[in-house]
């Protein structure tokens, strides 16, 4: 015969619960007391009661009938309980814990699957659910959905990462006893309060959603806070392409058209360039072109990064010599939020490897719009090249193509950013007047190793000092891309010899692979999800750190890496910054003297 609790305080439960709301259906989950003495059968019914009362009326409502609970002496170490059928089963450990909270968490767990399973996996097969829990769509529909669930930074137990239905459970843990999961996995507890229809959450959560905002150009990280109601409008970014295998297709990103504090959104946001954001996917901060074989093996990671807008502009127009169109994309503020939303999850939680074909930046774009923004995921927008991306958001009437059409225009209202080749021709021409240079153009000049440029600053006046020191500049900057390109190549693939230990610790370090520039989730070592104001201040205060740890090793690492390279490469660097240096030297003594 089951014990049973005295009638009187089971109905003073039965009450409480149906006066708050709960109404719990009788014997919804038998205890077994095999092996248990009367006070152990009445602990274990007082954590069925309490864990019944939690649980949202449909899903204990949609409970399988005659479930029964045991606790086990012989489940596996690293296992707190099992279902089967019918059956419950706990670690009997759980039940001479004085905490109960792990008792509650493992009962929340197995209840989780046994409704997931008695719905025939309602949860863990639905779509939705899927594409925010990181089992993403393959962008080629063939294949369906990826089997590797890549979003492994900052999760709460990385059981959830195994299959859909421990994902499932592991969450409902959260859903049910963690009051901060709506703020940690917002768009998961949406989806969870939508199918079980509860009320929305109105959570105190830290406000805006957090990004590590990288600025390569100032050597700088700082946490940001993002307030979707500043961002105006998203634009697909689209970076035009080049002779590099890599980039022939272009690059694609997001432009976050953000409104300058205390403006209201509009039109006139548009005029904020300093405020204004990129979402761009990258293996590294300053990454603007991937390795050719690397790219196509998956040696290097893919990562969401924030970055300020004019640091992209000079990326690609300044260094890459490659235009950028800024076409908007037609979302209702909804939607920005809930795409913004996504890109921070992923920023905190996303580790993918970059695929030249299959998981370029065109195809985590669009898995970012699909996932991001559940009216997207219903368009044929998935291609592999950033301008198949775009015409597939231009054809669905996603995408606005028209502020492109009037060119002049376009420049001058921020749409088109042009390529500072024109510039670097015209500042060429300059010194070429000048000085008579005998090259016909500027990547003739450029081509020049640096020594033979170097013999004609010394005749050069203030204007010809002027252009080339531009010139200069601009082929140190080029300089060090190819350099970065050419170790990456060298020392970040699979087949590393073993006498290079020492180049691949110095590369990593310098393109942030083992800092929080890139992994942002390292600076978050303890919660889950989106990181809360308690993390947040721990966060800002040891990116500061790092930051200043990394600027006060820049010299010192940059010249073990020089180690490393070609003697004739690191010839030609030297020979850039000195003649930086001397055109600048020369600038400034001609300004001095007042030369005109």
């Amino acid at each position: 015969m089951v014990p049973r609790r005295p009638w009187g305080r089971r109905i003073g439960v039965a009450l409480a619960c149906v006066l708050m709301g709960h109404a719990i259906p009788a014997f919804a989950v038998r205890v077994d007391p095999a092996g248990l003495d009367a006070a152990q059968v009445a602990a274990t019914q007082t954590l069925v009661d309490d864990v019944l009362a939690r649980l949202p009326r449909a899903w204990r409502g949609g409970l399988p009938r005659d479930l029964v609970l045991a606790w086990r002496t012989d489940l596996p170490h690293d296992v707190q309980g099992r279902r089967h059928g019918r059956r419950l089963w706990l670690d009997r450990d759980l039940l001479d814990n004085p905490d109960a909270s792990a008792a509650r968490k493992a009962l929340v767990h197995e209840l989780a699957h046994a409704y997931d399973r008695a719905h025939r996996n309602v949860l863990s097969g639905d779509a939705r659910l899927r594409d925010l829990a990181g089992w993403q769509r393959s962008v080629f529909r063939i294949a369906g959905r990826r089997s590797r669930n890549d979003f492994t930074a900052r999760s709460p137990d990385r059981y959830e990462l195994t299959r859909p239905s421990e994902f499932v459970a592991v969450n409902l843990e959260h859903y049910v006893l963690d009051p901060t999961y709506a703020c940690r996995r917002p768009a998961l507890h949406r989806h969870f309060a939508m199918h079980f229809g509860e009320p929305a959450v109105d959570a105190a959560c830290a406000p805006g959603l957090p990004f590590l905002e990288a600025d390569a150009a100032r050597g700088d990280a700082a946490l940001l806070a993002m307030d979707p109601a500043r961002v105006y409008e998203v634009d697909y970014l689209l970076a035009e392409g080049n002779t590099q295998a890599m980039s022939r297709w272009g690059h694609s990103m997001l432009r976050l058209v953000v409104c300058a504090p205390g403006r209201p959104p509009g039109p006139d946001c548009r005029l904020d360039l300093a405020h204004h954001r990129v979402v761009s996917f990258r293996a590294f901060v300053g990454d603007v072109q991937i390795s050719g074989w690397r790219g196509l093996t998956g040696s290097y990671p893919s990562r969401l990064f924030l970055l300020p807008l004019d640091q992209v502009i000079e990326e690609y127009t300044k260094v890459e010599l490659r235009g950028l169109q800024s076409i908007p994309l037609r979302l209702r503020q909804d939607e920005i939020a809930s795409l913004l939303e996504r890109a921070a999850q992923l920023h905190w939680s996303y580790d993918g490897r970059y695929y030249f074909i299959s998981n370029n930046c065109a195809v985590e774009t669009w898995k970012l719009l699909h996932d991001g923004v559940p009216r997207l995921a219903k368009a044929p927008l998935a291609s592999i090249t950033p301008t198949g991306l775009l015409e597939k958001l231009a054809r669905e009437g996603i995408a606005d193509r028209s502020p492109l059409d009037d060119a002049e225009q376009a420049r001058r209202q921020g749409y088109y950013f042009e390529p500072a080749s024109a510039r670097y021709d015209a500042l060429f021409a300059v010194a070429r007047e000048a000085l008579a240079l005998p090259q016909r153009d500027v990547q003739a000049w450029l081509s020049l190793a640096p020594g033979e440029r170097a013999r004609w600053m010394p005749d050069a006046d203030l204007k010809a000092s002027a252009a080339l020191l531009v010139l200069e500049t601009a082929a140190l900057r080029r300089q060090q891309l190819l350099l970065r390109d050419e170790l990456k190549r060298r020392y970040l693939g699979r087949d590393v010899p073993e006498d290079a230990a020492l180049a691949v610790q110095a590369l990593k370090a310098w393109l942030g692979d083992t800092s929080f520039v890139s992994r942002p989730a390292e600076l978050a070592q303890e919660g889950y999800g989106l990181p809360q104001s308690v993390e947040r201040t721990r966060i800002a205060a040891e990116a500061q750190a790092r930051v200043a740890r990394l600027r006060s090793q820049d010299a010192s690492l940059r010249r073990d890496l020089e180690r490393w390279l070609p003697e004739e490469q690191r010839e030609a660097l030297r020979g850039i910054e000195a003649n930086v240096e001397t055109i600048g030297a020369r600038l400034r003594a001609l300004a001095a003297a007042g030369a005109s």
